[in-house]
């Protein structure tokens, strides 16, 4: 190796791949901050719709880590308009999913060249809105993967986020149905 290649080889990966970094940082340091403020985020369920909608926001910015915001879309319909606690949370979850979106688009360097990637590439762009808007709409606690490997495959981002909108919405309107219900019959 001559003198300078490998500070030739660092620069260029760097200008390669800086994006991707930046992407996996901030979506680590918003996970690590939300973890370290979980307790402060119980407070925000007293502010009606904003609190509805900053705890589905920040408790889908989570990657991995489950943070209820469920509960306060389940708890908001018992005491709010169900309709509109489902179209606020609705609203903040696809946001909060960037999260784990931007975490797979900082990882998928790593995998990019590989040939089974490029395969799973072509079905997402074929099916991948309609798996993420499912995905989406089951409660389930597997879909930060499904986000993370959007951004790994770079699936168009206003793709992810319409899909997740679409999925998340329906979810969040008859969690808060459901809320509304359940809670009327316990609270009359």
């Amino acid at each position: 190796m001559a003198v300078g290649e490998g500070a030739h080889t660092i620069a260029h990966l760097w200008q390669r791949y800086r994006g991707h970094l930046v992407a996996l940082l901030i979506s680590l340091t918003i996970t690590i901050l939300i973890v370290a403020f979980r307790n402060e985020l119980a407070n925000l369920a007293s502010y009606g719709y904003v609190g509805v909608f900053l705890i589905s926001l920040l408790g889908n910015a989570t990657v991995i880590l489950p943070v209820p915001s469920l509960a306060v879309v389940f708890a908001g319909g018992g005491v709010l308009n169900p309709l509109l606690v489902g179209l606020v949370a609705g609203l903040g979850e696809p946001l909060g999913e960037l999260t784990g979106y931007m975490a797979g688009f900082g990882g998928s360097a790593v995998v990019a060249d590989r040939e089974r990637f490029q395969q799973v590439k072509e079905w997402m762009q074929r099916r991948g809105f309609l798996t993420i808007l499912v995905l989406s709409a089951i409660p389930n606690p597997l879909f930060d993967l499904a986000g993370i490997s959007a951004g790994m495959l770079h699936y168009p981002v206003h793709k992810f986020l319409l899909a997740c909108w679409i999925g998340k919405t329906i979810k969040a309107v008859a969690i808060a149905y459901l809320g509304s219900g359940l809670l009327g019959i316990v609270v009359p």
